[in-house]
């Protein structure tokens, strides 16, 4: 029966307005036998394929013995075939009436099944590293058929936006002969991988033709010789050159993020070392190859470099090493010095608990963060304090805003930020 409800336009306070709230095969049914569309043969023909139908479905997602499933099977098979219906009429129910009276009901269910299908074998992540998996697909088609056909446009409009920036991203990465195989097993997100071409496209045109897709210690060395010689920012992107049609409306929309990032990174007074450490917002947004070796290499040079220009660098005092107790990754750094910063106890690691009691402090005291800055400089090693400095002053600077904001008043977004940030014992 057609449900009765108060219109939420306009309309007088006391008009009603039908919704019909009937799934769309039985709307197009009904207008079929009403207009003499569908005949009594027809229905016939639909009344004997329907349990076959039925049975079929209960079948394939458990068993055709049990009437729940067999109900829910029928549920299945209405909503497959109003997909199917719906995504190929328009929503047109004259249409929709014609094509059931031109072909088999069950053709429709299947056409309704192979759409899911189709949807459901499309990207659903844009990591490389996160591709589904064949078994999958039974449980997520027991899902989607009995989903609303507004649920799978939606669902199709993302995952198709999805898969246009994994294309993007795989026609990049081939340019520097990066193959997809190097992208799952590094599991890079395609949007990250679209705003490095495009950031090398931008710095370096022709590292394309080279094939050299980089990694932090290149993108470093890159850099630093371009802010030498005081490179202008530029104020446009060009995308490279052969990108296909169906492709450059995806790249284009990351062309904002990249000139954004392009000062910050050409900024001879931003340390490099600040923006590119693995954990910084500014990586997070990029995808960089990791070669250990090269990484190693580029520490020796700086660290020659530092010992060829004078007195050898000084080494980590006892209160630095008795504090850290060789817990010296950047997690443990950050809950340190942001521990000092607040006055609190000298920690490598927090609680939940100590992380909430941490984050009340700082919204009650706030932040010194010379505290921590006076610390390194006294007690870190010599070799590394300059690096040190740099990620605790970026910390502060991305980080200070969220966990001193009274707005988030359950902490969500302050204790999200610790235990990504920082090292929070779950």
């Amino acid at each position: 029966m057609p449900e009765m409800t108060a219109s939420s336009t306009a309309a007088p306070a006391n008009a009603l307005q039908l919704h019909d709230a009937r799934p769309f095969f039985e709307k197009a049914l009904v207008h079929g036998v009403q207009h003499g569309i569908i005949d009594a043969a027809k229905l016939q023909a639909i009344n004997a394929e329907a349990p076959k139908g039925m049975v079929q479905i209960a079948r394939y997602f458990g068993s055709e013995f049990l009437r729940p499933e067999l109900e829910k099977a029928r549920d299945r098979l209405v909503n497959l075939i109003s997909l199917y219906l719906l995504d190929t009429t328009g929503g047109d129910v004259a249409k929709a009436a014609v094509s059931l009276r031109d072909h088999s009901f069950l053709s429709r269910s299947k056409g309704g099944s192979d759409m899911l299908k189709r949807l459901i074998a499309m990207p659903e992540s844009s990591n490389f590293g996160m591709g589904g998996y064949a078994d999958a697909q039974t449980p997520l088609l027991a899902v989607w058929s009995l989903r609303s056909y507004t649920d799978y446009q939606a669902e199709l409009a993302r995952r198709s936006q999805i898969a246009h920036a994994i294309h993007a991203a795989q026609w990049l990465a081939e340019q520097y002969d990066l193959d997809t195989d190097e992208l799952e097993a590094a599991g890079a997100d395609a949007e990250a991988v679209i705003r490095t071409g495009l950031l090398m496209q931008a710095l370096a045109p022709k590292a394309m033709q080279l094939g050299a897709w980089p990694n932090a210690a290149a993108l470093e060395k890159l850099v630093t010789a371009l802010r030498k010689k005081k490179l202008a920012v530029p104020t446009e992107l060009r995308l490279p050159d052969g990108v296909p049609a169906d492709l450059r409306v995806v790249m284009q929309a990351h062309c904002a993020a990249v000139l954004a990032d392009l000062p910050k990174l050409l900024d001879a007074t931003n340390p490099l070392r600040n923006l590119l450490r693995p954990t910084g917002a500014f990586r997070a947004r990029y995808f960089l190859l990791d070669d250990p070796l090269a990484e190693v290499d580029h520490y020796h040079r700086s660290l020659d470099a530092l010992q060829e220009g004078g007195e050898p660098p000084q080494p980590a005092s006892k209160t630095w090493t008795k504090t850290t107790q060789g817990n010296e990754d950047e997690h443990s750094l950050l809950t340190l010095f942001l521990c000092l910063a607040a006055g609190a106890p000298k920690k490598t690691l927090l609680t939940e608990k100590a992380a909430a009691s941490l984050v009340r402090k700082i919204r009650k005291s706030g932040l010194q963060p010379e505290r921590a800055t006076e610390f390194i400089r006294s007690h870190a090693p010599g070799a590394y304090q300059a690096d040190y400095i740099s990620m605790w002053n970026s910390f502060v600077q991305e980080t200070g805003k969220t966990l001193a904001s009274d707005m988030d008043y359950q902490m969500h977004d302050a204790l999200a930020l610790l235990r990504r940030e920082c090292h929070v014992a779950g």
